[in-house]
């Protein structure tokens, strides 16, 4: 047995159909669930861990995808998880596993700790890779994608690279979609509370959406 399929089996007797209910009508239906909230499953995680070990990063791949192809949606957190717990271990072809969770089962949940978490380390690790991955993410037609380019420095502060975070918001300014526009908001609303001047110019100098504008205003 795998080390995914252990893990499904460990968490399979904490099922409630109740919560699971619950939980998937709050993903708009979009995805099956144990019905096991956020404080337990990472308790379980922990449990987990602790007699089975972490995996050996080597593994990480296909340890990543087999949790992504399992229907609950706790399995795919739990992996992003698991791949926090290794961020430091990570290697370079790591990106491959954080751009295969990027596409795969798509939505905000997963999306937003891969990118801003977990990409945005790897990237502190191999910043050399990012005119590789960043202007691929920026200008592909998956807007989680170019949501994922505009929120992967969400937590760098003052190592923002400033001129980047223009370039990944600019040609996404006139976008209808709603997750671009916020993450839009929410990638200059932090920044600003490290540099709120460059934040005021760029809102000032820019024809943004409004949810983008109100957003990135909130601490200014």
């Amino acid at each position: 047995m795998t080390y995914a399929h252990q893990l499904r089996d460990y968490f399979k007797p904490y099922a409630d159909k109740s919560k699971a209910l619950v939980m998937k009508q709050y993903l708009r239906g979009n995805f099956e669930f144990f019905g096991i909230q956020t404080p337990l499953r990472r308790e379980l995680t922990r449990g987990f861990l602790k007699s089975h070990g972490l995996p050996p990063i080597s593994d990480l791949h296909q340890i990543v995808v087999e949790l992504w192809e399992a229907p609950e949606r706790e399995l795919q957190l739990t992996a992003m998880d698991i791949c926090e717990k290794l961020a430091k271990k990570a290697n370079e072809d790591h990106i491959l596993t954080l751009e295969y969770m990027l596409t795969h089962k798509q939505w905000w949940d997963t999306v937003d700790l891969t990118a801003a978490n977990l990409a945005g380390k790897y990237f502190r690790l191999y910043a050399e890779k990012i005119d590789l991955f960043i202007p691929k993410w920026q200008r592909s037609d998956d807007f989680w994608l170019n949501r994922s380019a505009i929120l992967f420095q969400l937590k760098y502060k003052e190592e923002t690279n400033t001129e980047l975070l223009a370039e990944t918001i600019l040609p996404h300014m006139a976008s209808k979609e709603f997750f671009i526009q916020k993450a839009i908001g929410w990638a200059l609303r932090e920044y600003s509370k490290t540099n709120p001047e460059w934040v005021r110019k760029f809102i000032q100098n820019n024809r943004l959406a409004s949810l983008s504008i109100r957003e990135g205003s909130k601490y200014l």
